[in-house]
């Protein structure tokens, strides 16, 4: 009765054992997840999503999530081609494409890829003048992008998007930049004001062909300009009388009586 009372204890410390090995060796993935497993120290592959099961003791698993990661790459101060002082910050999208490579090849994928982002921020601004920075951001990034991603290639990343932020300027480059904006604003100001003079120097110039050429168009706008005068001034005006105007009006009436 004794070894029989012994023995119930161990048979339900056995079970015990039996069930948390039983638990462990089930596994759950989610979708956007892949366990890479290993056993005994080597890489057997990676699986999911969803229900699996492994070894327990023998293997090992770890999750690695395959979702696109949002990294911000922090200011980087830099010295542009044309000796320009900058601070440029940056966004990089990425994800896993191979677990596998990500987990073996690579300490910290996160951290490596950050790191990897920020010196080569830094280089091609090195490379790039101010002006190619401001005006053709997007080849500047497509620039980025190449090199991170292959760099990152033998980690199993796969960038898709690097984005140029913020390029923050010394105020006496933003001054400049201001001045010489503005200069340019005057320039096209002065330049659309002299085309209209000149279009308009040439209109007057064939309005006046065509009033020397029809000497009764000249009275008809002297008779004109006397109605405006009328009525958009109240005082008495004395305004001189052409003898042309006379002399067109006695020939009509010459006309009639012949």
């Amino acid at each position: 009765m004794q070894t029989l009372g012994v023995f119930v204890p161990c048979i339900g410390f056995i079970g015990i054992i039996l069930l948390f090995i039983l638990f462990s060796a089930i596994k759950i993935v989610q979708e956007y997840e892949r366990g890479v497993i290993f056993r005994l120290g080597r890489f057997v592959g990676a699986k999911g999503p969803g229900l699996f099961f492994i070894i327990p003791i023998l293997d090992r698993m770890m999750k690695v999530d395959l979702r696109t990661v949002t990294l911000d790459v922090p200011s980087q101060e830099a010295i542009s081609r044309d000796n320009v002082t900058l601070k440029v910050n940056a966004v990089v999208y990425f994800r896993v494409h191979d677990p596998g490579k990500a987990i073996i090849n690579v300490e910290d994928y996160r951290r490596a890829t950050w790191q990897i982002a920020q010196t080569t921020l830094r280089n091609v601004i090195g490379q790039s003048e101010l002006d190619e920075l401001l005006a053709h951001r997007e080849k500047v990034n497509e620039q980025l992008q190449h090199i991170i991603d292959e760099q990152t290639e033998p980690w199993g990343i796969k960038v898709s998007l690097v984005e140029v932020k913020d390029v923050e300027l010394p105020q006496t480059m933003q001054r400049a930049m201001a001045k010489q904006a503005e200069a340019e604003r005057e320039k096209r100001a002065k330049v659309i004001h002299a085309s209209g003079e000149f279009e308009a120097s040439k209109q007057l110039a064939d309005a006046a062909e065509i009033i020397g050429g029809q000497p009764a168009t000249l009275q008809l706008r002297y008779l004109q300009t006397l109605t405006e005068i009328a009525v958009e001034k109240n005082s008495t005006i004395i305004f001189p009388l052409p003898i042309d105007i006379i002399s067109t009006f006695t020939d009509l009436i010459n006309g009639k009586n012949e």
